[in-house]
């Protein structure tokens, strides 16, 4: 099998620290919070940012700046920053969600499709979800495809069809999250078998479901997200105190599933990133 890549999701932008103190809020703890995972065994690092003093979600250039130079600045990681934007509410928050891309990291999110989350509408309407494939594109960064549903799937391999994805592409079936796609291993399955192209995916699932799917994918070849955005606990009733313990957890279950586990250059050449200067 392929080598196994692990992206860590360090806070996302729901957890709080009533539900985990271990959060991290500002810039500096969520790119000591990725170096942490990497030293475990991660390679990529998917982030979002949070306002410092409150932890609320933000999207301020500066925070994801910031974040991003600290990650490179001691260490090869990958970085995949979001462009959900779930906090924008400004009039021109679709050209707002893309302000990550001119930072040039390795990758960033595309949320294809939209669907109720978290009792709200994740809008991602066509246009835009093909404006910011494009922008990707012209910049070279390489996107993260985030399936929640089937037909998420259908309308990113239509992008690919028509270009808007350079090869390879890269899927991550999002799992578990109310009301999208359920995280059980039928369902992964469905995603496994409709995704017709021979290119890397990855699956994370949200709260409990987080080991079992992974490990499943892990079974599959597919790759794995990990971490506080998805999972608060180690175990029933058992907070995890970084996010270096899913990384740990997950290096261990790939030994002994006998999969290699993917180093930071192992991963771009996976995934078809060059390096950055």
């Amino acid at each position: 099998m392929e080598k196994l890549i692990i992206n860590v999701a360090v806070c996302g932008s729901a957890p709080t620290r009533e539900q985990n103190p271990a959060i991290p809020h500002s810039p500096k703890e969520i790119a000591e919070e990725a170096l942490r995972a990497w030293r475990a065994g991660a390679c990529v690092v998917h982030i979002h940012v949070r306002d410092p003093q409150t932890g609320e979600p933000d999207f301020k250039r500066e925070y994801f700046a910031e974040a991003l130079e600290r990650i490179r600045a001691e260490s090869d990681m990958l970085v995949n920053l979001t462009t959900s934007g779930f906090n924008i509410q400004s009039e021109d928050q679709d050209e707002e969600r893309l302000i990550p891309i001119a930072l040039k990291p390795d990758l960033c999110s595309l949320d294809v499709g939209s669907l109720n989350f978290r009792g709200r509408v994740f809008i991602n309407h066509t246009d835009w979800v093909d404006k910011a494939a494009k922008r990707m594109q012209e910049t070279g960064v390489k996107p993260e495809i985030e399936v929640f549903e089937l037909g998420h799937l259908r309308q990113s391999l239509d992008m690919v069809k028509r270009g808007l994805v350079d090869d390879p592409p890269y899927f991550q079936f999002c799992l578990g999250v109310p009301w999208g796609a359920p995280a059980d291993l039928s369902t992964l399955m469905a995603f496994r078998e409709h995704l017709t192209l021979d290119c890397p995916w990855s699956v994370l699932g949200v709260g409990p479901h987080q080991l079992p799917i992974t490990t499943h994918a892990m079974l599959m070849g597919g790759h794995v997200r990990v971490g506080f955005e998805d999972n608060l606990y180690l175990s029933r009733g058992v907070l995890a105190d970084s996010n270096a313990r899913f990384v740990e957890r997950t290096v261990d279950l790939a030994r002994i599933l006998q999969r290699e586990v993917a180093t930071c250059e192992d991963a771009r050449r996976i995934l078809g990133i060059k390096p950055k200067a």
